[in-house]
């Protein structure tokens, strides 16, 4: 992997879902650039290869557990403090995508979406920043679907639509520290999480993307990795698409 172009050597960053296709190469790139990691994610396997595979103890430390739950938030942040002493970014990548149309979704299903999506991000930063170093960033994931709704996944649409909301309140609110919150709105990335989508809706999908193509998720953390770094100092309460065209083209 080439260098990135941003220096994060001696900063800390606290990233939820680190083991999902986004979140692992949020993880990557944060590392690359020489921040220390905190990695929280349900699977405790693909955590601990995880940071295998990062290979320095001393920059990574890790904590399984269900990111919505405000134990574990708050011994994630707790780890945080004990191993790296600052809280310099926070990035909650964790998220679900059951598919379900509005009339077979239950309380329960539509009440399980929302906490994982929208009600553990605002558990996380209503936690996080207060223990935040002034000037840091945090970097929301939102989604299209949160723009323009998504057939069978009214509840996914209206997470996300919850977070562009909760990200700009943040922005107004946390300014006065320097910290920037911004929020990545991905399209259709190829990832596991949207594999019947592409399998059923894909070629349409295709057909109204100018660049005619998926994106990866790659593409998507170095947005997020850009947001955290001093390139985007001047950018606050904004959500940038990453769509290749699909949101433009309406």
């Amino acid at each position: 992997m080439s260098i990135p172009a941003y220096d994060f050597t001696h900063k800390t960053g606290l990233i939820t879902g680190a083991t999902g296709g986004i979140g692992r190469d949020v993880a990557r790139l944060l590392f690359d650039a020489g921040a220390n990691l905190v990695l929280l994610d349900l699977d405790p396997g693909s955590l601990n290869a995880l940071a295998v595979e990062l290979g320095d103890d001393a920059r990574v430390a890790a904590l399984a557990g269900d990111a919505s739950s405000p134990e574990i938030i708050d011994g994630a942040l707790a780890l945080t403090t004990a191993r790296f002493g600052a809280l310099d970014f926070v990035v909650p990548a964790a998220g679900i995508y059951p598919e379900s149309p509005v009339t077979e979704t239950s309380d329960e299903l539509w009440r399980k979406v929302m906490d994982i999506n929208l009600d553990g991000v605002f558990r996380l930063l209503r936690a996080a920043t207060p223990v935040m170093a002034d000037g840091g960033a945090i970097v929301n994931f939102a989604s299209l679907a949160g723009h323009r709704g998504s057939k069978n996944h009214a509840h996914y649409a209206a997470s996300k639509a919850g977070v562009i909301a909760l990200t700009r309140s943040l922005a107004h609110e946390l300014g006065h520290r320097g910290i920037r919150v911004n929020a990545v709105s991905p399209g259709t990335i190829s990832t596991p999480m949207v594999e019947a989508l592409v399998a059923e809706r894909g070629e349409s999908m295709l057909s109204g993307t100018p660049l005619n193509r998926f994106g990866n998720s790659m593409e998507v953390a170095q947005v997020a990795a850009f947001l955290c770094s001093d390139g985007a100092s001047f950018i606050n309460g904004e959500t940038i698409h990453v769509n290749g065209g699909l949101f433009m083209a309406g």
